[in-house]
């Protein structure tokens, strides 16, 4: 697990249909670290795809961030797993495609309250290993643009949309034009239906590390166990 510049806790689905389907839409495989073929669905792909592809098929638990100084890989490890085996499965009535800006992605439907407080908890309880931002890191979150609560966020957590600011997702698409979006929802819709899950069991997370080359791979899978 070493030589990786970041790290990162997402959730990322187990072996099922909706993981399958994930890694092909996006085009590449974390687990096995390569590039496999998209489906034939008619659509520019590679262009749709570009951005969200090296992260993989994903919902962000706590973004990404370079460990501090003095910290060993092995430390964040023996911390997550003990983490995550102490946490319970965290269930929500199910997924829906929607637009997020300029890009497509799966949001969860019904409460989100257990989800939040998940996602709070390993944000929290994981900080100690995430290094301080730099003057550049900052600058790349184009901090006049935040409210005046994400721009704390962003100082103390080291990522501005955590928190009250919170907004599981799973990503499907870079931005692209409204035409190439509407192509591409057409396309999902007549998809997702055989794929997504009802409900959604979140029953582990993820330890992924971004390489040199910015992609993302799965190191550990962590199950809940409480």
């Amino acid at each position: 697990m070493q030589g990786f510049k970041r790290y990162a806790i997402y959730y990322a689905p187990e072996a099922t249909r909706f993981a399958e389907f994930g890694k092909r839409w996006l085009g590449w495989d974390p687990v096995a670290g390569c590039d496999i073929p998209h489906p034939p669905y008619g659509l520019p792909m590679d262009d749709i795809t570009r951005t969200p592809r090296k992260y993989g098929f994903h919902g962000t638990v706590k973004p990404p961030f370079r460990l501090a100084r003095g910290v060993d890989i092995g430390a964040l490890h023996a911390a997550a797993t003990a983490l995550m085996a102490g946490m319970s499965p965290v269930r929500v009535e199910g997924l829906k495609l929607t637009r997020i800006g300029g890009f497509l992605a799966l949001v969860p439907e019904g409460d989100t309250t257990e989800l939040r407080a998940m996602a709070s908890k390993v944000v929290k309880a994981l900080d100690a290993f995430r290094a301080p931002l730099s003057d550049a890191d900052i600058a790349r979150r184009n901090p006049a643009r935040l409210t005046e609560t994400q721009l704390e966020l962003l100082h103390r957590w080291g990522y501005p949309y955590v928190m009250e600011e919170f907004r599981f997702h799973l990503t499907l698409s870079s931005r692209v034009s409204p035409e190439l979006a509407e192509q591409t929802r057409l396309v999902l819709e007549d998809t997702l239906p055989e794929v997504l899950p009802r409900p959604l069991k979140i029953r582990s997370l993820c330890l992924f590390g971004e390489a040199d080359d910015g992609r993302f791979h799965m190191l550990h899978r962590y199950p809940f166990r409480g």
